[in-house]
């Protein structure tokens, strides 16, 4: 099971956002800057997040980057979703009678991958990003 960098940057970007918009939108640059990402990147992923309505853009000097919702609102699996990232732990397709050792039968821990990836899934389903940036500040003060 891989969560790529697509995904786990998106959640990154979005979390500074949070942090960080209370008096103005918030620039990519200074999201690369903070977080170490690359700014064509954050581009690509914001064209993303933007299409599916997590953000919207401003423009000019200070221009940037808003939540189009109030992070309590923005559930993780909404970002990992949103940048067509998949947590998968199985090579198989679920609906499929073959399994990923490509037999006719599923192999032995079939069942322990899908039940791991019902977690993962739920538990990005059940954190926001206000749950993120509270848990950052306690973490910081």
């Amino acid at each position: 099971m891989k969560l790529t960098s697509k995904g786990r940057y998106a959640v990154m970007a979005m979390a500074d956002i949070a942090s960080n918009q209370k008096t103005k939108p918030v620039s990519l640059h200074d999201i690369a800057l903070r977080q170490n990402i690359s700014l064509s990147y954050l581009e690509q992923l914001f064209s993303k997040l933007k299409d599916k309505k997590l953000v919207r853009s401003s423009r000019g000097s200070y221009g940037g980057y808003i939540l189009e919702k109030n992070p309590k609102e923005i559930k993780i699996s909404y970002i990992i979703s949103a940048v067509d990232e998949e947590i998968k732990t199985l090579k198989c397709k679920k609906e499929s009678k073959k399994g990923c050792n490509g037999k006719n039968v599923k192999c032995i821990t079939h069942n322990l991958w899908d039940d791991l990836e019902k977690h993962i899934n739920n538990f990005f389903e059940n954190i926001n990003l206000s749950d993120l940036v509270e848990k950052k500040n306690l973490n910081t003060n």
